[in-house]
């Protein structure tokens, strides 16, 4: 097994939860002595989004052919939707670097018996903060937003998460606690 060098950190939280606003201002705020943290965008089979949410626009049989040429470290489906995180980010860790993704918990528990160095943070928020901002961005067609309604009512908690962060008040209050505690964990590695 080689040498690894910095920390795979995986966000996990509900629609609506503000996993994405999360990243950016972690990224905003992240230590510039430390070797720079990495986001890898997502490929995902759905049409670009004019909303904040950053990923890369695949076809279905565009992300099947990636997935046969074994170019996902990384994937699964949810809500009628591929998403899949390219394996180069492996060598990004392998050097020092540590990564971020926003993944579904579908991949959680494989991924942590894989990987002693994964980190997993869940983003909490109240059902009831959560509904309100899913119907507010107006992204989802009613069943896509019931679906989700009904996976943000069943999971309001995860066991398995390392480390849960309140983002049901100030973003930046909710960023810095979670800036925190990934700066802490990646100093450890030192």
């Amino acid at each position: 097994m080689c040498e690894i060098g910095g920390k795979l950190f995986f966000i996990v939280g509900n629609s609506g939860s503000g996993k994405d606003s999360l990243i950016r201002e972690v990224l905003n705020n992240y230590p510039k002595e430390l070797t720079p943290l990495i986001v890898p965008k997502r490929f995902i089979t759905r049409l670009p989004s004019p909303d904040t949410e950053d990923f890369i626009s695949i076809t279905e049989d565009e992300f099947k052919e990636m997935l046969n040429r074994v170019e996902f470290v990384f994937h699964w489906r949810t809500y009628h939707k591929f998403y899949g995180v390219q394996k180069d980010i492996m060598e990004k860790i392998e050097a020092g670097h540590s990564v971020l993704v926003n993944v579904s918990r579908r991949i959680l528990e494989e991924a942590k018996k894989n990987y002693e160095f994964l980190r997993i943070i869940f983003v909490y928020v109240p059902f009831e903060i959560t509904a309100q901002r899913i119907k507010e961005r107006e992204r989802e067609d009613s069943k896509e937003l019931q679906e989700r309604l009904e996976r943000a009512r069943k999971n309001q908690y995860l066991d398995i998460a390392d480390f849960t962060v309140d983002n049901s008040g100030e973003l930046q209050t909710a960023g810095k606690k979670l800036l925190d505690y990934i700066v802490k964990e990646v100093k450890s590695n030192r």
